[in-house]
């Protein structure tokens, strides 16, 4: 693997891969977390989807001490809209970037790609996904909020704009507050996105239910997308 690409873990189908979906972990895990849902989310190995899951960059994170973990920006503030690291939002978007220009490389076209991500991870998948030159075939984000709000709508992409974001979040999240999921879902409607947003009676996890309904997302966008 090139030195400028994020380590990943891979699931790919039996045959030909001809989608892909990158999957964004939250702060402190890695690209393990979510490879155990690819079974659960029941779709048709036709398909094709390869699972890419990448591993953020290790980095001190403020509100942990200052610890060395994997995390895709710096948190400085627990309320999550102060004091946001532009830098490495950019830094971690611009990483993910380079593995879209993989796929496509590969011979999987943007238009069969989904940006997916977990709390942090989301935040990343929802920043580049909207400013992303090519369209998309959709955005799955879970347990996250937006970044960079205040530059998103001069740099969001016209390509973009009609791509179906679907959104869940916990009830009894305690971590990425349920204010903050609805306030950014506000934002995105308001910016004239269509967002499919669900609440499921957890805290900061993902439901089963939440799991399959995500597995219902991506079986229509690669349909669709056929």
């Amino acid at each position: 693997m090139p030195a400028d690409l994020l380590p990943c873990v891979e699931v790919g189908p039996d045959g030909a891969a001809h989608s892909a979906v990158i999957w964004l972990h939250g702060l402190g895990a890695d690209g393990h977390d979510f490879e155990p849902i690819v079974p659960l989310l029941g779709l048709d190995p036709a398909l094709g989807v390869r699972f890419v899951f990448p591993h953020a960059p290790r980095r001190a994170v403020t509100v942990n001490m200052g610890l060395i973990m994997p995390a895709w920006y710096d948190i400085r503030s627990l309320t999550l809209r102060r004091d946001v690291d532009e830098n490495g939002v950019r830094e971690s978007a611009e990483h993910v970037r380079r593995l879209i220009l993989r796929e496509n490389e590969r011979g999987i076209p943007s238009g069969r790609i989904v940006l997916a991500g977990f709390s942090q991870g989301g935040a990343i998948a929802l920043h580049l996904a909207l400013r992303h030159p090519q369209s998309l075939a959709g955005i799955v984000v879970l347990s996250t909020y937006l970044v960079c709000e205040d530059s998103l709508e001069t740099e969001r992409s016209e390509a973009n704009r009609a791509t179906p974001i679907f959104q869940a979040h916990g009830t009894a999240d305690p971590m990425v507050p349920l204010g903050a999921g609805e306030r950014t879902r506000d934002r995105l409607r308001e910016l004239g996105y269509e967002v499919e947003w669900q609440t499921y009676p957890v805290g900061h996890e993902v439901h089963p239910e939440e799991v399959r309904k995500v597995g219902r997302v991506l079986r229509q966008r690669f349909a669709s997308t056929r």
